[in-house]
């Protein structure tokens, strides 16, 4: 695949984030990191462009600046990468959709559902591709559930019992990383439902291609001192008739990125957790429980073009978050030569970020009137 360029904004020294990100795109020799701006301090701005090796002329002060100039380019990027707090993902997304360069985004999208559908509507003007990275959806495994799914192999889906727990925000503050995930100036109304809630709700659209149809909520905030949700308990009611129960907390003690997918259908269930992400547990009607795992020869076709190494060779998170970029990526060149069609597109798009954002405030609605339903 040829060789495209991209620029990161966020991503500063001691990010997480930013650091899987470019590792993820390096994967497949997607694209070259040739710009950015890393931080607001001119000190560590400059400190990680060098430890990226970014000529220091591209290495800009704001991201403002950054994307009136790589559109003026002739070796401009072709995509930025964002990696910055929610509260500063529609306008770092809104400049560079304006000035023409595509746009991949960390989840959740944006803070509001109006901010949403603002950067769908001005992505669909440009005509420009955008990705929300909910990394689970790349990995080999949640492809495969989903062409299961689609096949027919488990019938009509009849509930879905999906939750997220983590642990590490069970007491404080979680250091920088969770200081601003707590703080509402820059997490918005949510933070669990935000962080953890929208990977659930985008996991079982993708897999299942349900659709959410209404929502009763019931939004804890428990650790004292904090202001924003920690523990969040969702009913579902989808499209068709199929039910379910989303739960995600961030202090249950002993869990880590423990999200899990159980899917019932009319002719059987599939099981499966992210921490052992190489393996889907497949049960007919007579109730024998099948393991597959990635790399055999039951993995076919669509699922199985992104596998990397042969099975028995573990592949996890960075991995499926380079599969989704290789897709972008792809994407990214068809739409230059005029190529792309809409079945290429295998990564989450826009509208799936904009789901994400409907599915939230729905959420706070039903909580702030009393858990109650509410209709998307």
């Amino acid at each position: 695949m040829a060789k495209l360029k991209f620029g990161m904004v966020g991503g500063g020294p001691g990010s997480n984030i930013g650091s899987a990100h470019k590792r993820a795109i390096c994967l497949d020799s997607t694209a070259d990191l040739v710009a950015g701006c890393f931080s607001r301090n001119p000190e560590k701005n400059a400190e990680q462009g060098k430890i990226y090796g970014i000529d220091q002329e591209r290495c800009y002060k704001n991201y403002e600046e950054m994307a009136k100039a790589e559109a003026q380019r002739s070796d401009g990027i072709d995509f930025a990468v964002i990696v910055t707090p929610n509260n500063t993902h529609y306008a770092v997304a809104k400049a560079f959709l304006e000035a023409g360069i595509h746009v991949s985004c960390d989840k959740p999208l944006v803070t509001s559902v109006k901010e949403a559908e603002d950067l769908q509507r001005i992505a669909k003007e440009k005509n420009l591709l955008f990705m929300v990275t909910y990394t689970y959806t790349g990995y080999v495994a949640m492809k495969y559930m989903r062409s299961l799914i689609r096949n027919g192999e488990i019938g009509e889906i009849r509930t879905v019992m999906a939750e997220y727990p983590q642990g590490w925000l069970y007491k404080d503050s979680g250091g920088k990383q969770g200081e601003w995930r707590c703080d509402p100036k820059q997490s918005g109304r949510v933070n669990c439902l935000g962080d953890l809630g929208t990977h659930v709700e985008n996991a079982v659209a993708t897999v299942t291609g349900l659709k959410v149809k209404r929502v009763l909520a019931k939004m804890d905030v428990v650790v004292p001192g904090r202001l924003l949700d920690d523990n969040d308990q969702i009913l579902v009611e989808y499209e068709g008739g199929a039910t379910g129960v989303n739960w995600t907390s961030q202090f249950a003690i002993g869990c880590n990125n423990s999200l899990r997918l159980r899917i019932y259908g009319s002719k059987g269930t599939l099981l499966w957790f992210q921490e052992e992400p190489e393996s889907v547990t497949l049960i007919r009607e007579d109730g024998n429980p099948c393991i597959i795992k990635k790399g055999t020869a039951s993995v076919t076709g669509e699922a199985a073009k992104y596998g990397r190494v042969p099975s028995g060779h573990p592949e996890g998170w960075l991995e499926s978050m380079g599969n989704l970029y290789d897709s972008f990526g792809r994407c990214i060149l068809a739409r230059k030569d005029g190529t792309l069609t809409t079945d290429m597109i295998d990564y989450p798009t826009i509208e799936e970020g904009v789901a994400g954002l409907r599915y939230v405030e729905a959420c706070l609605e039903s909580n702030d009137k009393g858990n109650v339903w509410v209709t998307l």
